[in-house]
């Protein structure tokens, strides 16, 4: 377009000295210097924030939408569904995905794979009861409710981990009382302690129950990242007995936006494949039309870091989590941790420490999560923190 005809004025950085670019421009910057502070202070959700993705700036001039499935190209020519059939390479070998049935995509997050899976299982299995347990993140009722899926809530045990006596309990009377198909959602890393739900071991007790129509969902949101790469050896990917596998994007690895990936069989995906002719091709997805920046945020970061560098990013984290959960006990607060775990659990704290840390707190516990290079500083004056309110209690 020639430059003396380009009617989008707010295009780049505004230049003209009227009030309204004057204004618009000095919103932004007092938001930006706010959300900086707030970035200074967070240490309460998972949010990686080691990430530089500059390169992006030259895709914001581009309308990416990767609609519909990444592996139909469709009418639709301006998307990154190249970069995102690798991404979905590389988190199926990740989750032992049979190298001949797999299928996935790329999300806006844990909570739309934990929805696409439940509505995957609902189409293999209309009939299904869905369980999972009493620390099972909000999204998974959230979606059963919009799904109209019966649900039941099974017991945890003193750490969060689902409680495998009262789902065997639970599971022989559902298979007692009928034929009913059973879904499973396994947390791996629940929300407020991480910790995580065995695959293998939930998969052993539907079998040793006679449940032959089941399906295993495991929410891996935070961990999946990195499981495999810790000395965890519980169950939780396709090869352990899930059949899918979702986690996010933004949390471990980290990314400007929220994002996930989702895994499952391709021959169960097929149960929900659509054709449209609209954009030329299927759909499985949930929305449709899907961001393309954040298929380019994973590629990069999975290219640059790889496996080992994966592995690597989690030690170190893990080592850190470590040290703070020793430093709070030095001061007096009973702190603990889940094995394999980023997340330091200790009793709910003041409003002051929760405001100022953005803590999630509930009414059992607080939890810090300690994300890849969280600077040590920062946990040295959470610490003085928490040992100046311990002393004012």
């Amino acid at each position: 377009m020639d430059q003396h005809t380009d009617q989008r004025p707010w295009r780049g950085k505004a230049t003209q000295q009227n009030g309204t670019n004057r204004s618009i421009e000095e919103r932004f910057k007092n938001y930006l210097d706010e959300l900086n502070s707030r970035n200074r202070y967070i240490l309460g959700y998972p949010a990686a924030k080691d990430f530089s993705y500059d390169f992006l700036v030259d895709f914001l001039d581009l309308p990416l939408n990767n609609v519909g499935d990444p592996y139909v190209a469709g009418h639709y020519g301006i998307n990154t569904k190249t970069f995102e059939r690798e991404v979905i390479d590389f988190f199926a070998s990740h989750f032992r995905a049979p190298p001949d049935d797999y299928w996935g995509y790329v999300t806006a997050g844990g909570t739309e794979g934990n929805f696409f899976s439940l509505a995957i299982a609902r189409e293999v299995y209309p009939d299904a009861v869905v369980l999972f347990s009493t620390a099972t993140h909000y999204s998974v009722p959230k979606s059963c409710h919009l799904l109209r899926m019966e649900f039941q809530t099974i017991a945890v045990q003193s750490n969060d981990e689902i409680d495998y006596a009262d789902l065997t309990a639970r599971i022989q009377t559902l298979h007692t009382l009928g034929t009913r198909a059973i879904i499973v959602v396994a947390n791996i890393g629940t929300t407020m302690t991480e910790a995580k739900d065995d695959v293998k071991r939930i998969r052993t007790l539907l079998h040793e129950a006679g449940v032959e129509r089941h399906f295993i969902h495991s929410d891996a949101a935070l961990c999946g990242a990195f499981l495999h790469l810790s000395e965890y050896r519980g169950g939780f990917d396709l090869a352990d007995g899930a059949d899918s596998v979702a986690i996010s994007g933004h949390k471990f690895i980290g990314a400007p936006m929220p994002c996930g990936v989702v895994i499952t069989r391709r021959s169960l995906s097929e149960k929900a494949r659509r054709e449209v002719s609209y954009i030329g091709g299927t759909d499985s997805t949930l929305a449709g039309s899907r961001n393309g920046l954040t298929v380019l945020c994973l590629w990069y970061a999975i290219h640059q870091l790889g496996a080992v560098g994966l592995g690597k990013r989690f030690r170190d984290a893990e080592a850190q989590a470590r040290m703070l959960q020793a430093a709070l006990r030095d001061v007096g607060i009973p702190a603990w941790r889940n094995p394999h775990a980023l997340t330091v659990v200790f009793p709910p704290v003041s409003s002051e420490i929760r405001e100022k840390w953005q803590l999630a707190t509930d009414e059992r516990y607080s939890h810090l999560i300690v994300m890849p290079n969280t600077p040590p500083s920062m946990l040295d004056e959470f610490v003085a923190d928490m040992r100046r309110d311990a002393k004012r209690g």
